[in-house]
């Protein structure tokens, strides 16, 4: 028992050491921009830089938008295959999974044969029509992880018993899936979607390929022509994401507890 104890901790304290020390090592150097001295140098060029607050924003904007479409087609689709089709469940979530083997950059090759310029369909022609690309792109690309959230959602939760419940009140489909299933999954759906956002502030070939301002592109050309402010950036970037973890443990305290989900 206590030798098991002890690799316990070792292993713990190695996973540690693989997360920290890089994390360590990548503030200390971030901070020596200035010679001789540590600064925060390299976080105020970053800050300043116009091109990162556009590039943050789109891409934010951006994430805001796939997390929406992702919720309206994920949310619907899981509870009708609960609740009517579960024989076609494997199915589904075999091609949920397609996203994870086929790489983005097929994708988005498709997105520029199918709808360039000179297509019938020339989305790309426009900004408009290629934001609304990399919109169902980043959804596609974020669809085995939200799945899988709403999916594990809906395992918790009684579906037959509340749909048959909200029906003898009179509720229709929408009241049902929006005022009765998505309260009850709210904590699921916001993993997803966190999962979504991360996913999306860090992409860089759809957002390339596509041409568009996004983060990701910003943060490559940033690594190939700086030094000290890409180490800035990373550090950003890691509190951005553990904020937005932070944010949904606070969140998930206020959402509604489920039948199996005891205060």
């Amino acid at each position: 028992m206590k030798s098991g104890r002890f690799w316990a901790w070792v292993v713990f304290l190695l996973g540690a050491a693989y997360f920290f020390i890089p994390l360590i090592a990548t503030i200390e150097f971030s901070l020596r921009m200035r010679r001789g001295v540590y600064s925060f140098d390299a976080y105020k060029v970053v800050l300043g830089d116009s091109q990162f607050q556009a590039t943050f924003m789109f891409s934010v904007i951006v994430a805001v938008f796939t997390i929406i479409l992702g919720v309206l087609i994920v949310v619907p689709t899981a509870y009708w295959i609960r609740l009517r089709l579960p024989q076609i469940r494997p199915v589904v979530e075999f091609i949920t999974l397609l996203p994870l083997v086929i790489p983005a950059i097929v994708i988005v090759f498709g997105y520029i044969r199918m709808y360039g310029s000179n297509s019938p369909l020339p989305f790309l022609g426009s900004n408009l029509g290629a934001n609304a690309l990399l919109v169902i792109g980043y959804a596609a690309l974020a669809l085995p992880y939200m799945y899988r959230a709403v999916d594990t959602g809906l395992r918790t939760i009684d579906v037959r018993t509340l749909t048959e419940a909200a029906q003898i009140l009179g509720a229709g489909w929408g009241t049902i899936i929006a005022r009765v299933i998505l309260p009850n999954v709210l904590i699921a759906v916001l993993s997803g979607a966190f999962l979504t956002f991360a996913i999306v502030i860090g992409e860089f070939t759809m957002a390339s390929l596509l041409n568009r301002p996004a983060f990701g592109p910003y943060l490559q050309n940033l690594v190939a022509n700086r030094a000290y402010e890409p180490a800035a950036l990373s550090i950003i970037a890691f509190v951005i994401t553990w904020g937005c973890m932070s944010l949904i443990q606070v969140l998930s305290r206020f959402a509604p507890r489920s039948a199996n989900r005891p205060n």
